[in-house]
């Protein structure tokens, strides 16, 4: 081990990841968990301890993918579920109905906003990317409106609520209760997602660009009727039960802890504690989305197995690279690179780094975490990794943690270009040029991202919560 100074190490430690994700093209996991090896080496081991350099990083992994691998796995059945039985289209129908055919931007946009919440964003978009193309042409509506206005509202909360594993390893990463996560990155999200909105239709008012055909694509599929989509409250129900579950542990634990409601409420932190657990309500709710996809499409045990082991393998990467996150950012820890950055910000007058330039500091790691390697996920991992070594308590801040969380989320987004594939999913299925995905997607995104950071800003300011 050598005896480097902790600032050194993080450099070394984050050229290390970027360095071969971009110029050798190494998959995430193994860059990260690489990584992860490098700064334990050089960081400090203590002399009574039995563990190695390189058990410690095994442990700090399997301690992180024990924390957040089953809600990640049963979060990817729950989405191929509600894609496969119909109750996303279900969902976006819903919206379409309640705002009607003139509100179709809305609507679209609200529909990727929710299901975002738990569908990874790529399929998302895969859903809604035909329907967006069937409203324009029914319409007359600007096509740049709607296709916008669709993907916004996914990407969203596609950074900000659990249990995407984005959010999810940013909440693990800094000790943020995962409902405090869901209902702060809800609140903050609404009004970003309206406030785009107002942008994307000025953008749409500049720009013109016409509905092309999808190249290589064969003539688009008519949606399904009516009766053969499940009811609506079973569809929402997959989505919404989480939600509830574990934010209901979340506000009855701090009405206890304020001493509101007396022993009544004292007891039933016994019952929300185990009701509001993330593995049990995402077991819930997979339960629930299994039902669903079997009722409606009645596949045999054998079909229904496979759909599960589908949706399993692409989690168990995502499981894969969040855990290895987290070694690296335990390893971070035990270089004790937080104290090092912390004392860079710590003026004269010895007090703390001032949390709003934390934020600011949170918002462009992210950003530039992103626009070097391109994942929104690797970014939100790795940046929040760094920012929990450098946090002694929430009192050293001024504010919740959960307002780092989602500055990390929002600079995530921001740089989506070539190197992302998001970025290419938006110009493929929307029939873009790689210009104008430049002059559209990339602007928007981008905006997005300040936006949600002024706004986080304004939260942290108005409702610390410290």
């Amino acid at each position: 081990m050598l005896d480097l100074p902790p600032l050194l190490i993080l450099v070394i430690g984050i050229i290390s990841i970027v360095g071969m994700i971009i110029g050798f093209r190494i998959h995430a996991f193994i860059a990260l968990i690489t990584a992860a090896l490098i700064v334990s080496f050089l960081g400090p081991l203590p002399a009574s301890s039995d563990v190695t350099f390189i058990g410690r990083v095994a442990v700090a992994l399997g301690s992180t993918a024990g924390k957040i691998g089953i809600v990640i796995a049963l979060a990817t059945i729950i989405g191929r579920c509600l894609i496969d039985s119909g109750a996303a289209d279900r969902v976006v129908r819903m919206f379409m109905n309640l705002l009607g055919e003139k509100l179709a931007p809305v609507s679209l946009m609200t529909s990727g906003f929710f299901l975002s919440v738990p569908v990874f964003f790529d399929t998302v978009f895969y859903l809604l990317m035909p329907l967006a193309r069937s409203m324009h042409r029914r319409t007359g509506q600007k096509y740049l409106l709607m296709i916008l206005t669709m993907g916004a509202g996914a990407t969203i909360t596609h950074a900000l609520v659990p249990p995407t594993p984005g959010p999810l390893i940013i909440a693990e990463n800094l000790g943020i209760d995962l409902g405090m996560m869901m209902m702060i990155g809800l609140a903050i999200s609404i009004p970003t997602a309206m406030i785009t909105l107002f942008g994307i239709w000025l953008l749409s008012l500049k720009m013109d660009i016409p509905m092309r055909p999808i190249e290589g694509a064969g003539p688009e599929p008519e949606p399904l009727p009516d009766d053969k989509l499940p009811g609506l409250f079973v569809s929402l129900l997959p989505i919404i039960l989480p939600v509830i579950m574990i934010s209901s542990n979340t506000i009855v634990g701090a009405l206890a802890d304020k001493g509101i409601g007396g022993a009544n409420i004292a007891a039933l932190t016994k019952v929300t504690v185990i009701l509001g657990d993330a593995n049990l309500a995402m077991l819930a709710s997979a339960v629930i989305a299994l039902m669903v996809l079997y009722k409606q499409r009645r596949p045999t045990l054998s079909q229904l197995s496979k759909t599960v082991e589908s949706a399993l393998m692409s989690g168990g990467v995502i499981i894969l690279i969040t855990s290895a996150g987290g070694a690296f950012g335990a390893m971070l820890k035990t270089a004790q690179i937080g104290p090092a950055i912390e004392g860079m910000f710590t003026n004269s007058g010895g007090e703390h780094l001032a949390g709003i330039k934390l934020l600011l500091l949170c918002f462009f790691v992210a950003f530039l975490l992103k626009f070097a390697q391109g994942s929104t996920t690797v970014s939100m991992i790795t940046t929040s990794a760094m920012i929990a070594s450098m946090i002694t308590s929430p009192e050293a801040i001024g504010f919740h943690p959960v307002y780092l969380a989602c500055a990390i989320g929002f600079g995530a987004q921001c740089g989506n270009w070539m190197n992302d594939s998001g970025f290419w999913i938006f110009a493929k299925m929307s029939g873009l040029t790689e210009v104008e995905t430049l002059k559209t997607w990339t602007l928007t995104v981008s905006s997005l991202a300040v936006v949600g950071l002024i706004i986080t800003i304004i939260f942290a300011t108005i409702w610390p919560m410290a």
